[in-house]
């Protein structure tokens, strides 16, 4: 990357050059790298989580595989139940290196839940640490998110597609204790299967620690404006949005909400902006939106006050890094967009380059001129671009009506 005043000289000078070259397709999805961080579910940590899973369970078995020879029964127990050997082999030979393995039982516990040949199959190529279970942790495993699923129909589609989520027993106790406390909290049961599926790891903290992480939401609300009548509801809908606030510490939030208060943004305006990035400010630091609030103070040379309204229009701007919030400046301006233009819809910053160089090319195939349109044509979600795309497209389509022409009709 480049110093602030490169970029300040390389800005202008583009501007000056009126650049029209395409930015250069970097990534293909914000999500698919991993120092880009995305307001939203962070997939890429429910990716990690399923990884370290994996290695926790395997460190608990051999997996010496020069010096072990595979277990014959369990072989013989996978193939009959159609089980793909060679690719477990490829992934998790270690499985097969151990002693016992209850590869019946544990089939016979998922065929008794309603799941076929072909699903048992598929969720032991893709966990086969799952016979290495004993059906007594399993059945307790069962009972366990039954107490959040319809019935057992549901249960079997939940296993079907997150097989490592379910298999997961270590954290057996917390688990319960967690789903018991957040039934307490008044989170709904489908909102509750979505954590075990899609964040497992925050049912695998001590019910006390989440128990301080929704304590200390809830005080910080509370000093923030927030009524008693709307609490809940603030607090379950931030939960819902953003699961993994769980992971912070209690401490990370109270320094995240001083900095932002010491920046002159009022206790509306705080309240405003967790609302808006769904508590996703708390998995940034202080010293990083510093970074990111002088960087863009410089690029659009804005007063104090100038910045604190680009922020609230614009969250993007305090959650971004600046390698990021780089990358992006540069690709628009080689559109050949201003950066006075992109102060007035700094919203365009939460989208990719890929995204702008795709939404810019479909809207000039309408001969829409970005250079002169606005730029709120480009914001938003797909949804949101598609509407407007079709807004433009019907308009360009529409033949135009003129009341006093002459009408030509034939003799």
């Amino acid at each position: 990357m480049f110093s602030s005043n490169s970029l300040s000289i390389r800005l202008n000078s583009m501007m000056l050059r009126g650049v029209t070259h395409s930015a250069k397709g970097i990534f293909t999805f914000l999500l698919a790298r991993p120092r880009h961080r995305n307001p939203g579910l962070n997939f890429s940590s429910v990716r990690t989580e399923a990884a370290n899973r994996s290695f926790l369970i395997r460190s608990t078995y051999t997996t010496d595989t020069k010096s072990r020879e595979e277990n014959k029964k369990t072989i013989e127990s996978l193939y009959r139940l159609s089980v793909d050997i060679k690719k477990i082999r490829r992934l998790k030979e270690w499985v097969l290196l151990q002693d016992v393995a209850y590869v019946q039982e544990i089939a016979g516990i998922l065929q008794e839940m309603g799941a076929d040949e072909a699903a048992v199959a598929s969720i032991l190529e893709r966990c086969p640490e799952a016979v290495l279970h004993t059906p007594a942790e399993i059945n307790s495993q069962k009972a366990l998110w039954q107490l959040v699923c319809q019935n057992e129909k549901q249960l079997i589609k939940l296993i079907e597609q997150f097989p490592e989520s379910f298999f997961t027993t270590e954290y057996h106790e917390n688990q319960k204790a967690n789903i018991l406390f957040f039934q307490e909290l008044g989170l709904k049961n489908n909102i509750i299967t979505r954590f075990l599926t899609s964040a497992p790891s925050i049912f695998y903290n001590p019910v006390e620690k989440n128990k301080d992480i929704i304590e200390t939401l809830q005080r910080n609300y509370l000093s923030l404006g927030g009524s008693d009548a709307n609490m809940k509801i603030w607090i379950l809908k931030l939960l819902s949005q953003n699961p993994f606030i769980l992971l912070n510490a209690s401490t990370a939030i109270r320094e995240n909400l001083e900095f932002l208060q010491k920046n002159d943004f009022t206790d509306h305006e705080v309240l405003q902006l967790l609302s808006k990035l769904k508590g996703f400010i708390f998995q940034l630091t202080a010293a990083t939106m510093q970074e990111s609030m002088l960087f863009s103070k410089r690029v659009f040379k804005c007063s104090n006050q100038e910045l604190k309204e680009l922020v609230l229009k614009c969250p993007a701007l305090l959650y971004y890094s600046v390698p990021i919030l780089e990358e992006r400046l540069e690709g628009l301006l080689k559109e050949g967009i201003s950066v006075a233009r992109i102060k007035e819809t700094p919203m365009v910053l939460e989208l990719t380059t890929e995204i702008v160089q795709y939404r810019i090319k479909k809207l000039s195939a309408l001969g829409y001129d970005i250079k002169s349109g606005t730029l709120e044509s480009l914001n938003g979600t797909k949804k949101d671009f598609e509407a407007s795309y079709g807004k433009i497209q019907s308009k360009k389509e529409r033949p135009i009506f003129n009341p006093v022409a002459p009408i030509h009709v034939e003799d």
